[in-house]
């Protein structure tokens, strides 16, 4: 692994994101017009300062999943990916300069949708604005590091888009958003369970109702840290995979 190495990957993604105009769009402005229109639609301050920071979580999370399958894949398809790895560049630089790209535009996200919701929109936030943050850029990651997996199994970017009822759909359903976990079919418990966006949705309801970083949260983060980090193996695997 080479530093300088890392941070020109990383510089490189960012300048490929500063030069897309509608990626970015996608990326920072979206996310914050949802969270507007859901502000409005629920039209009750009790109601959205309980589901607004579960949202901030929800949103990095499955807007970074699309753009991360369809930009890698369009890099894996038009040959970038294997012209890089026959360069002094190793899998863990790639690796880590797309986590530390994605991870400067998902604290860029993350601040804008904050400063629209704690200001304009009146979120109250009982818990650390800090925690809260933490969690959000660490959902943005996860769904960054799905996106890199899933993007191995398409062809198009069609496909890649596909996979977003897979792999997102179902953890939206039993993430305990709609429904507490609890009051779930058991069996639906128990896939729950091992689904990294149920502890993503666990943290901001800490968050949204703790005022300390408890234990829960700090598992809650420990076991989305965890899931990242498999998922980014995972794709360090598919790396040298031939899609043309």
């Amino acid at each position: 692994m080479s530093i300088a190495i890392t941070l020109a990957t990383m510089r490189r993604i960012l300048a490929q994101l500063r030069h897309d105009h509608r990626t970015l769009a996608l990326l920072i402005g979206v996310p914050a017009l949802l969270m507007i229109l859901l502000r409005y639609v629920f039209d009750q301050p009790m109601v959205f300062d309980r589901i607004g920071p579960m949202l901030l979580g929800l949103f990095p999370f499955t807007v970074m999943f699309v753009v991360t399958s369809v930009a890698t894949l369009r890099e894996r398809t038009s040959g970038t990916l294997e012209r890089l790895m026959t360069m002094p560049l190793g899998r863990l630089d790639l690796l880590l300069g797309y986590a530390l790209a994605f991870g400067v535009i998902a604290l860029v996200q993350v601040g804008v949708v904050l400063l629209i919701s704690l200001t304009w929109l009146g979120l109250d936030l009982s818990g650390s604005l800090g925690s809260l943050v933490l969690v959000a850029v660490l959902d943005a990651l996860l769904g960054m590091s799905l996106g890199l997996f899933a993007s191995a199994f398409a062809r198009t970017e069609f496909q890649a888009v596909q996979f977003m009822p897979a792999f997102v759909l179902p953890q939206l359903l039993l993430c305990g958003l709609i429904i507490p976990r609890d009051d779930m079919a058991t069996w639906l418990q128990v896939i729950s369970d091992v689904l990294p966006l149920s502890y993503a949705v666990e943290g901001m309801q800490e968050i949204s109702t703790r005022t300390d970083f408890t234990p829960t949260l700090a598992l809650d983060v420990a076991v989305i840290a965890a899931f990242t980090v498999v998922a980014l193996l995972l794709g360090a695997v598919t790396l040298r995979r031939r899609t043309a």
